[in-house]
Formats: structure tokens, C-alpha cells, sequence
């Protein structure tokens, strides 16, 4: 009798841990709350939609049947409560990361992420630094401030025809590295920066540096930064009668812009790039389209930025799971970094040796009637 209880005992706790092995834990990062808290939740929800449809599917790695568990998590696009996130993420065992939303979060975190081993994609982290570090674990799946920066500021001198441009960042890691990458291709162009200017993310008040630029009658205001920040600074870029054209890149490439700028934009005055796109008429599109039909039906809102590129992202991550039959990080990272071809919501995907996304896509876009309007999608 001794011996049976024994047998049974043995076998609830194997099917226990076998039960304990079906479920493999994926954990989302982004600013879920504070003023871009849009944005990161966004973010979020293409996480929750990616795992939600891949369980649905079914997915099978090294013969096992598995759930997927999303584990969400809030940075507040602060770099110490990213760094925190991120050790906690790790002493989670969670066996990968999509995120962090901002270069700013994603740099420090990216280096615990390294150490432990987990591989992190981000899908929205543009500063260069971010897979320059020599960490065998960083991916992203958007273009970055080189290429983000430089078309912008070769489309404001040769397109826009800006010849006196004026440069404004928010001290951000993203901030300052797209701000700076924008200058020197407007400098290679034949452009002049006529102010260098700098503000914060949490900034509210910009009368005093836009008091400044208006002396120097720029044609074009660029905006290394986010959208909660532009929106305040286009109405006070209106109210003490500013008329130049205002750019930004992918932090200011938003529905919720529109929103926070209200009647101080008018048509054709603001120009960004999303580091990403479809271009229209390609087999992708469909696919895009069929994804934002989904979104909304689903969250009741529009796709703001980059919940595309994370349910990529998710995607990417599981697909290398399933390939290389385990969820353990140092098993599926190889797989996961020889990615080719994948065929996303927002493109074929595949990595470089540093883990960039190759031949990535840039989309420009401008307000006109109050949307955001697609001028083109170059790579």
C-alpha cells in the first residue's frame, strides 16, 4: 500500500511538472503608463492579439502541445523603472522579451537582457547604439535613426526646400539620436541649421526656446521626440506665429498628434517617418489591412504606431521556438537570429549579423483633413 501511494504521489508531481512545462511565459515592455501612455499600450495590445491567436492555433515545440502566457509589464519610458522591469523579467525565467517601446528603456534594459542570456526584440527602439553593443541577444524589426533621421533631413531640404531649419530634442536617447542623425543629412544636403534647442519629455512649456527659433525665421522646426510632447509645442508654435514646416520621426507619427495639436495644424505643415511601413500594392498590404480591421474590432480603437511590428515580433520569437523544438533561450537564440524571410503583417523579416532588420522600410507621411496620410514607403 506504502508502495502504491508512493507511485502515486511520484506521478502527480511528474504530471505536475510536465503540465508545468506546457506553458511558455513571453513578456511585453512598454510605457503603459505616463504621457505616452497610448502609445505603449498599443504596443501591448498587439502582444495580447498575437498570443491570443497563436494559442488558438495551437502551437507545438519539441512535440509538446504549449499555452503561450503573455507577461506585461509598465516601464514608464523611464530608463531606471526599465532596468528594474527588466531584473525582474530575468528572475521570472520568462524565456523572451518583445519590447521596450523607447531607445531610452530598451539600451540599459538590453544589457540585463544580454547578461541573462534572453533574447529581446524591440519593435519601435530606432537608436543606432541599441544593436551596436555587441549583445548577441538584441533584434529589432524597424529601421533606425541613420536611416530614419537621414531621409527626413534630406526630404526637408530637397523636397520641403528648407534651407534655414531649426533642430529641437528631448534629451531622450531616441530624442537626441534622431535629432542628430536628421542634422547631419540636412547639412550634407545643403541645408543650414540656424538653432539647436532642447526641452525634456515631461516639458509642457516651450515658449522660451520657440521665442528664440522665431528669431531666426526657420522654414522647417524638427522635433527629435514624442507625440505628447509635439502636440503642446505645435499649439504654442501657432499662438506666437510660427508658420514653418514642423517634421518629426516615428515618436510623433501618430493618430493621438492629431488629437493633441487639435486646429494648430494645418494641411501639409507636419511631416514624419514611421520607421516601418507596407508598400501599398505589395502581396503585404492585404495583410496589414486585415490586421488593423482585426485591431480595432477587437480593442475598439485605431492601430496608433507599432502593434503590428510587435505581433511580428511575437510571432518571430515563437516561429523560432517551434523551429529549434524548445522554448529555452540559449536552444531557439540561434535559430532566432538566422531568421529569413519571415513573412509578417508588415513585411518579409529578416536579421542582420547585429540583429537590425534588413533592407528595413521607412513610411513618410503628412496631416491633411485633420488624419495622417501616406506620402510614400521607400526603403
Amino acid at each position: 500500500m506504502k508502495k502504491n501511494l508512493i507511485a502515486i504521489a511520484a506521478l502527480t508531481l511528474s504530471a505536475g511538472f510536465s503540465m508545468a512545462q506546457t506553458v511558455v511565459t513571453i513578456a511585453h515592455v512598454g510605457p503603459t503608463s505616463g504621457g505616452i501612455a497610448h502609445l505603449g499600450k498599443d504596443n501591448e495590445n498587439g502582444a495580447i492579439m498575437a498570443v491570443e491567436e497563436l494559442n488558438a492555433a495551437g502551437v507545438t515545440i519539441g512535440g509538446k502541445k504549449v499555452t503561450l502566457k503573455l507577461m506585461t509589464e509598465d516601464d514608464a519610458a523611464d530608463p531606471k523603472q526599465g532596468t528594474a522591469v527588466a531584473q525582474k523579467l530575468v528572475d521570472a525565467n520568462v524565456s523572451g522579451v518583445v519590447g521596450h517601446l523607447n531607445s531610452g528603456t530598451s539600451i540599459p534594459a538590453s544589457k540585463i537582457y544580454s547578461d541573462a542570456g534572453i533574447p529581446q526584440i524591440s519593435p519601435s527602439a530606432t537608436n543606432p547604439k541599441y544593436t551596436r553593443q555587441g549583445f548577441k541577444t538584441t533584434f529589432r524589426v524597424v529601421a533606425d535613426d541613420t536611416q530614419l533621421g537621414g531621409t527626413l533631413g534630406k526630404y526637408a531640404v530637397n523636397t520641403l526646400k528648407g534651407k534655414s531649419i531649426a533642430v529641437i530634442d528631448d534629451r531622450t536617447a531616441y530624442g537626441q539620436g534622431v535629432a542628430e542623425e536628421f542634422s547631419k543629412a540636412v547639412k550634407a544636403a545643403g541645408g543650414s541649421i540656424v538653432a539647436q534647442e532642447f526641452t525634456t519629455d515631461k516639458a509642457t512649456d516651450f515658449n522660451a526656446i520657440l521665442t528664440s527659433i522665431k528669431g531666426k525665421k526657420p522654414d522647417v522646426v524638427f522635433f527629435g521626440g514624442m507625440d505628447a510632447v509635439a502636440g503642446p509645442m505645435l499649439r504654442q508654435m501657432k499662438s506666437l506665429g510660427i508658420n514653418a514646416k514642423f517634421m518629426g520621426g516615428d515618436g510623433i507619427c501618430s493618430a493621438e498628434l492629431v488629437k493633441l495639436a487639435g486646429d494648430a495644424v494645418s494641411d501639409n505643415q507636419v511631416f514624419c517617418a514611421e520607421a516601418g511601413g507596407v508598400e501599398p500594392g505589395s502581396k503585404f498590404e492585404a495583410a496589414k489591412n486585415e490586421f488593423d480591421k482585426k485591431f480595432k474590432a477587437k480593442f475598439g480603437v485605431d492601430v496608433q504606431v507599432y502593434a503590428p511590428y510587435v505581433y511580428d515580433s511575437v510571432r518571430i520569437m515563437v516561429a523560432a521556438m517551434v523551429k529549434a523544438g524548445s522554448s529555452d533561450p540559449a536552444k531557439y537564440l540561434p535559430v532566432l537570429a538566422a531568421t529569413k524571410d519571415f513573412q509578417g503583417v508588415t513585411g518579409a523579416i529578416s536579421f542582420d549579423n547585429k540583429g537590425d532588420v534588413l533592407n528595413g522600410a521607412l513610411t513618410l507621411q503628412t496631416i491633411k483633413g485633420g488624419k495622417l496620410q501616406v506620402l510614400s514607403v521607400i526603403r
